[in-house]
């Protein structure tokens, strides 16, 4: 539900803070206080068409920002689309906003961040539904009609039975697809799986070690330079020569006179222990060294063999991955692959039987939903035509119109007709109605708008409050052309069905205002030259005297009907 709603600059509102209640809100002015101006507000912030217009003179822009409740019924609609575009904040509320620059920019925002105006949109739809001369009717909305059958007729059930089964049918249709698009391609594609595979299996990369391959091919391209290097190190190490003594050599005579000193200064011992650990790694060097420099080979052919292999693992790498771990799972894949090339037949016999299984058990599942939806579409009509009388609309029929498209790929149903299907099942359906007798039903959307229009939705709405989630529903021009005795039974169902909704409506009669369970009066006032449109929230004697000035000026007498109203609407309440 809409819980504040702040407006700023937005035609003749200069700045309007309100705090919402659930329930009935009531909306009450003269003509052209600017209560529509509240709609269009409304609108814009859901997403609707951002007009530089509408921004106030002498404005750089104007600001429309509202703050949501949402009910648990929504949670498992609106929240993973939020966590997808990682707008959730707070799951029981969501903050919408727009903003309207005189340069012709308009910036939509959900919780702050900036969205696409059609993402805004696709969630104010889900939040409130606007019916009078608005655009914004879920109800107009074709698709929506059979969700709204399913949930009257207490159809979930059956509904998702049916799409687990169909989920299952398609998941087998697109393996068949793959399959014999496979067989048909079969006989090159085994070539090319075999070849791979052989060529792969052939290097025995398992066996492969890269990185010591490399380190060999190094030794063997640079074997002299490194019988070279060894050889000096060796010279001035170990062997010396008649210009230089050998370390080894330095080392032995520093040992010597170590000896020498420490038969003097005992206390300098560790010296002498130091210098014959020294003396002992250079001894072990010298002996790796020796051994290292004779495992050097001047061996040409094992270079190339080595020189062979790496190229061959590049060349595997340029088809197949960019390492042998990658050329590896290629060949695993390929190894797979091949052997359902090779079973495709087989396994296409078996999928072609689940698949007839699950078309079978489809066409049971739909039709047992059909059959509810048809039931349940004659109760629906009734209800709604019933609802329709009480709002002074008596010859008005409503129909719940089925249609089924004859496919010679569909489903085959028991009465040998082959018709097209898809997730929601066999059918499409359609709201129907004919406002006027001798006109023919006609489609919701083609009716016409005003008051007409409300009254019906407001129908449609009652008959449908527990299957329809949208939480906040809005009502302009619903008693249009009607009296104050049909307007005691729109109140009345206004209220009803706002124990299952928050409804706002719009109303110039005071048998609906009377109803709310807040009530705000809408007017104009001209400050410093400017005309501004204000809101005050109406309760105890203010409230009395609106109610009595909608029956005409304030008098006694019109007093007095106001408060016999209230009392009335009291009654009507507590029956219900």
């Amino acid at each position: 539900m809409l819980s504040e709603l702040h407006i700023e600059n937005f035609a003749i509102i200069d700045q309007l803070d309100l705090t919402l209640d659930s329930g009935l809100i009531m909306f009450t002015g003269e003509t052209g206080a600017g209560k529509s101006i509240l709609i269009d507000a409304v609108e814009t912030l859901l997403g609707g068409r951002a007009d530089i217009t509408l921004v106030r003179a002498g404005a750089e822009r104007a600001i429309v920002e509202g703050s949501f409740k949402i009910p648990n019924s929504l949670f498992s609609s609106l929240h993973p689309i939020l966590e997808r575009e990682e707008l959730l904040e707070d799951p029981n509320y969501l903050t919408l906003s727009r903003e309207i620059r005189t340069n012709g920019r308009s910036v939509a925002r959900i919780n702050g961040r900036p969205v696409q105006t059609s993402f805004l949109r696709q969630l104010g739809e889900k939040l409130v539904d606007i019916h009078g001369q608005s655009e914004h009717l879920s109800l107009l909305q074709v698709n929506h009609h059979i969700e709204l059958l399913d949930h009257f007729s207490n159809a979930q059930q059956e509904l998702e039975k049916y799409r687990t089964i169909y989920r299952s049918l398609q998941s087998i249709k697109h393996r068949l697809t793959e399959l014999r698009q496979q067989e048909q391609d079969a006989t090159r594609k085994i070539d090319l799986l075999k070849y791979q595979i052989n060529e792969i299996e052939s290097a025995r990369l398992q066996e492969v070690d890269e990185i010591e391959l490399r380190n060999e091919r190094n030794r063997l391209a640079n074997a002299e330079n490194l019988s070279n290097i060894i050889q000096v190190i060796l010279q001035m190490v170990d062997e010396g020569s008649p210009e230089t003594s050998s370390v080894t050599d330095l080392i032995g005579r520093t040992l010597h006179e170590l000896q020498n000193l420490i038969r003097l200064d005992q206390s300098q011992s560790f010296l002498l222990e130091q210098t014959q650990a020294a003396f002992d790694q250079l001894t072990d060097l010298i002996y790796q060294l020796r051994n290292y420099q004779e495992s050097i080979e001047f061996n040409p052919k094992r270079l190339e063999q080595i020189e062979e292999r790496l190229g061959l693992i590049q060349t595997l790498k340029r088809k197949y991955g960019d390492s042998i771990e990658a050329i590896l799972e290629f060949s695993k894949k390929a190894q797979q692959e091949l052997e359902t090339i090779s079973h495709a037949g087989e396994l296409i016999k078996q999928l072609e039987k689940e698949e007839q299984d699950l078309l079978t058990q489809l066409i049971e599942a739909g039709e047992t939903l059909s059959h509810k939806r048809h039931v349940h579409a004659d109760l629906l009509s009734t209800k709604i035509e019933s609802e329709l009388s009480d709002l002074n609309m008596e010859n008005v029929d409503f129909k719940v119109d089925f249609t089924q498209k004859l496919d010679p790929q569909g489903v085959l149903l028991s009465d040998n007709r082959k018709v097209a299907y898809d997730s929601s099942g066999f059918e499409k359906v359609e709201f129907l109605i004919a406002p006027n007798p001798g006109e023919g039903l006609k489609p919701l959307v083609r009716i016409a708008s005003g008051g007409e229009t409300s009254r019906l939705m407001l129908a449609l709405k009652n008959v449908l409050a527990a299957a329809d989630t949208i939480p906040t529903l809005i009502f302009d021009e619903i008693d249009q052309g009607i009296g104050g005795r049909v307007g005691i039974i729109i109140g009345q169902k206004l209220w009803q069905l706002s124990r299952d909704h928050q409804v706002f409506c719009v109303t110039h009669l005071p048998q609906l205002a009377a109803f709310g369970n807040q009530h705000f009066h809408v007017y104009k006032v001209v400050e410093e030259g400017r005309t501004l449109t204000k809101i005050t929230q109406l309760k105890g004697e203010n409230r009395l005297n609106e109610l009595a000035l909608m029956f005409g000026e304030i008098s006694q007498g019109t007093l007095q009907s106001a408060k016999e109203l209230l009392e009335t609407v009291s009654q009507k309440k507590f029956a219900n």
